[in-house]
Parts: C-alpha cells; structure tokens; sequence
C-alpha cells in the first residue's frame, strides 16, 4: 500500500543542476529516515544522501558540497538538489524510506521505481 514516486531526472550537461523529488503515498502512519540512492550502469547501489525526520542529513562523500537532500514531512516527500553535476553522477536514483504503516508497526523500507539522470560532458 506504500509507495515512493520519483521525477525530477533527465538530460543535462555537466555542470548543470536537477532536482529530484519523491512523494511517498499509501498508508501512512509516520516515515521516519529517508533517503536517495544511485546506481550506475554495472555498479553495485549505493548511498547518496540520507536525512532524519528532523532534518539531519548526511552525504556520501562524492557528493558532498554539491547536493542537499531535504524533505517536507506534512508532504511526505524528500528532494534532492544536484548541483555541478558530473558525468560521474550518471545513474538510476532510486528514493528509499523507512515508513511505519501504523502505530504499532515498526518500520519497513520502501523503494520507489528509480529516475534515471544522465550527465553528459
């Protein structure tokens, strides 16, 4: 009943900035950490960015200074702002949460169907 919805991916020059967004929707009691994750064409998923619900954020180090993850939790979404993107950048990111369904729940990470951001040179 939960899901993550990415948009935001595309085509654009090295140098250049996205910015992501994923809605999450579905039964919902509360979403406690979020986060984004990539992977290239034959490497291994990694993490991007992760952020708490009360705005905590950390980033992988080959991101770090160039993009901020933040999210909006009366939306239920999370962004990614990617800027001076690399070619090295390109990837499938994929939004991950860890949602509690109900009260009594604990919670369970989801993962939406991935946006694809292509960084040319």
């Amino acid at each position: 009943q939960v899901q993550l919805v990415e948009s935001g991916g595309g085509l654009v020059q090295a140098g250049g900035s996205l910015r992501l967004s994923c809605a999450a929707s579905g039964i919902i009691f509360s979403i406690n950490a979020m986060g984004w994750y990539r992977q290239a064409p034959g490497k291994q998923r990694e993490l991007v960015a992760t952020i708490t619900r009360g705005g905590s954020a950390n980033y992988a180090d080959s991101v770090k200074g160039r993009f901020t993850i933040s999210r909006d939790n009366a939306r239920k979404m999370v962004y990614l702002q990617m800027n001076n993107l690399k070619p090295e950048d390109t990837a499938d990111y994929y939004c991950n949460a860890d949602v509690q369904k109900y009260r009594w729940d604990p919670g369970t990470m989801y993962w939406g169907q991935g946006t694809q951001v292509t960084v040319s040179s």
